[in-house]
């Protein structure tokens, strides 16, 4: 590859000594020849001879355009005519485009005239690079033409992209179908798209200062692809963010701040009502059995604990410092932090840069950098790690142990987290508040939970990522041995900055979060309910064997719409083979529906339900149930509850482990069933055909990501 990227070297060096900002189109064809990108046959004319001989050797049709680096709108300045079929129409368009040109702008520099062989037929398609604040390189694929304007159909990847990457774009925009060949149009080639894709994808890799490329249109045909143009833009003072540290420093420093054997409580309070002493209460309360060390100018014990003036006045080692004292504090109070060599601060106080004060914040985070402290925060809540009984936080104690890790970066979501868990009876490993982000984010919190035995899945709430590519590339690892569920915040900014092509105008940000956590195996939850139910949900269901889904349900209507669920969220309804269809019918009432859903109608004794579920978990080509309970006095919710939870355990004791969830249509006493059947490993819900469904899509997301499907 060393000659290719020399040849695209030179090409950039000329550019940057020109102090351009783009290549022209000549240009463009070197460095796509050098990647191996296929461009079409072309050669700049100097004179109207040449061009006819030009145009002559290459095989007509030709199209010609103007050379300048002062005219960058050819097609504005009347610099570009098509669709010319004999020498002479060449010859002639080589006076009217340098005459057009001319008018256009008298002192444009003109190189000559481009003649460039047309491409005709095949599916016009756009393949594109662009270079995000916070993912970096992404490589990008959709329609080509004005239709990709219009619908912005277009999909992204982190470069460099995998040939496995590249052939899920093709099938990753919504008219992926075109690509197959629609009314008699031909199939294109898909390993010749997907190979200018990977070829563009480390073209940009290579070269960082390539901040935008397009090719438009690239025209796929069923032999291959070509790019009919190239547009590349530079930024040679662009610099990439720097690599992130390395995992095993990340953790490190985590194990002490999440499994401290001695806090500090900086500006610990023996008031009521002071952060300071919601902080100690908590500690105390929560029953955090290490040392706790008050920090306070002048008390000499705080709620029956000594204090000390600075934290350089303890004599043992401490782990974590928690602040609760006012912004302009924090960074004098850090530094003492920092000769005292404790790794971790948690930075409760707000006045950051969330309230214009950026300057305070860099201060903070220059001093954690001088002396190597991990800073979480500020403008947090502080952060819960039910292992150690750790509450190291003003909200409330909490205590319910579980294995689900979530955060935050708002202290009002990470309220709701506590309260969700509280009242849905779901016991979380950690709760933990990222606030402003000044050090700590969420890929630091992956690394630590990756190799949490406490933890066995990670919920984020977040609302930018500060370094996107640093995350995914966490994500994606994490990913494979515990599920990781994010709901980014602000998804319908517009995001998009008015980019100067057409790959970076269509870059809505959020598109780009949508592709890429789905590039890194992560569970995207689309509210706050759902990130809180797939937190709590996912954990509990056994992991499917296979993609064949089966309804079982009470009433017609519910199996309709848990039908309609099903195709939302991406899962397969089973198709009935005859001879499990037959033994369906021996259970269901002769009106009653087999097939799938299989309705047993609502009249049927509790025994119906036992029977079919015990047949939906014995057959081996059912790989998970959705069942769909209507309540009636034949079948009261308790009853119907205790039948599923036997059923269920009978069936794992025979070995038939399956993922089920249900669904419950009734008066208010589904509630406690629902809440009964979930505390028995069958995540279930009163009044909502969506939840449970969402749950079990969210299982089979993961699964395929981790490649256990």
């Amino acid at each position: 590859m060393s000659n290719s990227k020399d040849a695209v070297r030179k090409v950039l060096d000329q550019v940057k000594a020109d102090n351009r900002t783009s290549l022209t189109a000549p240009e463009g064809k070197l460095v796509c020849d050098a990647y191996g990108i296929p461009v079409p046959k072309e050669g700049v004319a100097k004179s109207a001879g040449e061009a006819g001989k030009m145009a002559s050797a290459m095989g007509f049709p030709v199209v010609m355009k103007i050379v300048s680096p002062d005219i960058l709108h050819k097609t504005e300045a009347g610099g570009v005519i098509v669709g010319l079929k004999t020498a002479d129409e060449a010859e002639k368009a080589y006076e009217t485009i340098l005459g057009n040109a001319k008018k256009y702008k008298a002192d444009a520099k003109i190189e000559g005239v481009q003649v460039q062989q047309m491409l005709a037929g095949g599916t016009e398609v756009i393949v594109g690079s662009i270079t995000d604040g916070s993912f970096g390189k992404l490589v990008a694929f959709g329609l080509g033409g004005v239709l990709v304007e219009v619908l912005k159909d277009i999909t992204f990847r982190l470069a460099p992209a995998t040939k496995e990457d590249a052939l899920s774009m093709l099938d990753g925009i919504q008219a992926h179908e075109i690509l197959k060949g629609v009314r008699g149009g031909e199939p294109v080639n898909r390993t010749a798209l997907a190979d200018v894709i990977v070829k563009v994808s480390q073209l940009v890799t290579d070269f960082p200062e390539i901040v935008e490329l397009d090719l438009n249109p690239v025209f796929a045909t069923p032999k291959g692809a070509t790019a009919a143009d190239v547009r590349i833009v530079v930024d040679f003072a662009y610099v990439p963010k720097p690599k992130p540290r390395p995992t095993e420093e990340i953790v490190a420093a985590m194990n002490r701040i999440m499994q401290p054997k001695a806090v500090a409580v900086v500006g610990a309070s023996a008031e009521d009502g002071k952060i300071g002493n919601s902080v100690m209460k908590n500690l105390i309360n929560g029953g955090y059995k290490g040392d706790i060390y008050p920090i306070h100018p002048k008390a000499a014990e705080i709620l029956g604990y000594k204090a000390y003036k600075s934290v350089k006045d303890v004599p043992g080692v401490i782990d974590v410092a928690v602040f609760a004292i006012p912004a302009k504090f924090v960074a004098a109070a850090l530094t003492e932090c920092g000769e005292k060599k404790i790794p971790g601060a948690v930075l409760i106080p707000s006045g950051f840069a969330e309230a214009g004060a950026p300057e305070l914040q860099a201060e903070i985070v220059e001093v954690g950098k001088k002396y190597d402290i991990r800073l979480m925060g500020p403008n947090i809540y502080g952060f819960y790690y039910t292992p150690a009984n750790l509450c190291a936080t003003f909200c409330t104690a909490y205590d319910v142990k579980g294995h689900a890790a979530l955060s935050s970066q708002s202290g009002g979501i990470g309220m709701a987290i506590i309260g969700f868990s509280r009242s849905a009876k779901m016991g979380v490993s950690a709760i933990v508040g990222l606030g402003n982000k000044s050090d700590i984010d969420e890929d630091d919190l992956l690394a630590f939970f990756e190799q949490d035995p406490n933890t066995n899945l990670i919920a984020q709430h977040c609302e930018d990522l500060k370094d996107g590519r640093a995350f995914a590339e966490a994500a994606k690892r994490v990913s494979k041995k515990k599920p990781v569920v994010v709901l980014k915040a602000g998804r319908t900014s517009a995001g998009a900055k008015a980019a100067s092509s057409h790959t970076g105008a269509l870059a809505g940000n959020d598109k780009i979060y949508e592709d890429v956590l789905a590039q890194s195996g992560v569970i995207r939850a689309r509210s706050l309910r759902q990130l809180l139910e797939f937190a709590r949900g996912v954990p509990v269901l056994p992991t499917p064997k296979g993609e064949n889904v089966l309804i079982i349900t009470g009433a017609g209507g519910s199996g309709v719409l848990l039908s309609d669920s099903c195709v939302d969220n991406g899962l397969s309804l089973m198709s009935m083979p005859p001879d499990l269809d037959a033994a369906f019918r021996k259970f269901i009432p002769p009106f009653g529906a087999a097939g799938n859903p299989v309705d047993i109608t609502g009249g049927e004794p509790p025994i119906t339900y036992v029977n079919t579920v015990k047949l939906g978990l014995s057959d081996e080509r059912i790989h998970s149930l959705i069942l769909g309970y209507w309540h009636t006095i034949v079948t009261p919710p308790m009853v119907f509850a205790r039948n599923m939870v036997e059923v269920k355990k009978e069936m794992e004791a025979k070995g038939f482990v399956k993922p089920i969830v249900a669904s419950l249509a009734g008066d208010v006493e589904v509630e406690e069933a629902a809440e009964y059947l979930y505390q028995n490993g069958i995540p279930a819900y009163a009044y909502s055909t969506e939840l449970p469904v969402e749950v079990l899509g969210a299982k089979y997301k993961w699964a395929r990501g981790a490649g256990l499907l």
